[in-house]
């Protein structure tokens, strides 16, 4: 009798050990619990990236950022690929990350493991694309962390003209701040209302000495198949215009190659202070052409048909050297009633270069770059088409290319 009670309390007692640790696991202890997903999007969170999401299938890790802090977006994504590097890789499946711009995705890196491969990680090991694959269609289902929605940011774009055309002045200078209120109400959209502050006006006429809107636009961003990006937009844009334009991109197989087309219907208008004169009459504008991209000297070849304001139609072809802070640009143009043409461009990124948001606190910054474009031909009606964003740039349009963020990557 003795053995069999000995034996009875010795299995009460392995049962009673056995749900105590049950019980001890159930516990939640912090940062033991969690994945290496959760704890790579909290600390990607905690940088001040947004729009955060992670998944994970039986064939991929993806995680999802959006770069709001860091000025320049290539940075900023080496940033991102720094963090999930140390928070942990899968090492029997790749790990993606799709960047996403006002949550419409915008290019991939992807990393895929090589089996006994124990060396580190570095930028090389990462391909960058355009290409998303489907991998956006589970991941865009998991609730964001940082949404940027109804986030407001203040920018503030300096802009300098200047002008050569009368013979007893060298130059007839104009210098203004421009501030602008931008934010996002639905994924994809930009709203943004600009006001023009005059500092200096030596010959641009009464009208640009006084204070008025600029930018007043409604802007949405797209993705289509085929990896078609997108951007339609309507408002108030330069040139004294009104109306509307859209925006369309297509990357080819070999991503260095490039389709880009343009499509704008606009009338025409001048504010005098708060008061907008306009007519009743309107243009269409458009430009379509090809794009070749060099990454071994971050050099972009663009070659364009385009119908101008004027309705005048003509040729254009640009060549452009990316750096991390500074555009440099040469172009010329040809078209039918005008002399020929060219000059140089750049812009320059304005610091500060990181920015975190507080919350919805409005965050107060300068613009992405400043620039100059020279024409030498001193042509002053032909050769005109609008930007149609306060924000657009050659440096913003080049933002997320990925052999330029490749480049980046490379610097580790």
């Amino acid at each position: 009798m003795k053995k069999r009670s000995s034996a009875i309390g010795v299995l009460y007692r392995c049962l009673l050990y056995c749900m105590s640790i049950m019980l001890f696991a159930a516990i939640p202890i912090k940062g033991f619990g969690q994945s290496t997903g959760e704890l790579t999007t909290d600390s990607l969170v905690k940088m001040g990236f947004e729009n955060v999401r992670w998944t994970e299938t039986p064939k991929e890790r993806v995680y999802v950022v959006e770069n709001s802090t860091y000025k320049i977006q290539a940075l900023g994504i080496r940033k991102a690929v720094d963090i999930i590097q140390e928070m942990g890789l899968p090492k029997d499946k790749p790990c993606k990350l799709i960047v996403t711009n006002y949550n419409i995705p915008q290019v991939s890196l992807t990393y895929q493991p090589i089996a006994g491969d124990t060396t580190i990680v570095n930028g090389e090991d990462w391909k960058v694309s355009y290409n998303i694959d489907d991998s956006w269609n589970e991941v865009k289902k998991v609730k964001k962390k940082n949404s940027s929605l109804f986030k407001v940011d203040i920018l503030v774009y300096p802009q300098l003209y200047f002008k050569n055309y009368i013979i007893t002045q060298i130059y007839q200078v104009l210098l203004e701040f421009s501030p602008a209120v931008e934010v996002s109400l639905w994924p994809g959209m930009k709203l943004t209302g600009q006001l023009v502050l005059p500092v200096y006006n030596d010959g641009y006429g009464k009208a640009a000495g006084k204070v008025h809107p600029g930018y007043l636009t409604i802007a949405q961003k797209f993705r289509l198949p085929y990896n078609i990006q997108g951007t339609a937009t309507v408002g108030a844009f330069d040139y004294d215009t009104y109306g509307a334009d859209l925006n369309l991109f297509y990357p080819f197989k070999d991503e260095r190659f490039s389709l880009e087309g343009r499509l704008g219907y606009v009338g025409f208008g001048y504010w005098d202070g708060f008061k907008l004169h306009y007519n009743d009459k309107y243009t269409t504008y458009w430009s379509v052409g090809g794009n070749f991209y060099w990454p071994r000297y971050n050099t972009q070849f663009k070659v364009r048909a385009e119908q101008y304001l004027l309705k005048e139609k003509g040729v254009r072809f640009e060549m452009i050297r990316h750096f991390r802070y500074v555009s440099i640009g040469f172009y010329a143009v040809k078209a039918e009633h005008a002399n020929s043409n060219g000059g140089f461009k750049f812009f320059v990124a304005l610091p500060p270069y990181k920015y975190k948001r507080h919350k919805y606190i409005p965050r107060v910054s300068t613009s992405l770059g400043t620039g100059i474009t020279y024409n030498a031909g001193n042509e002053k009606y032909y050769y005109q088409m609008p930007y149609s964003n306060a924000s657009e740039n050659m440096m913003q349009q080049n933002s997320f290319n990925p052999y330029f963020i490749k480049s980046e990557l490379l610097n580790f």
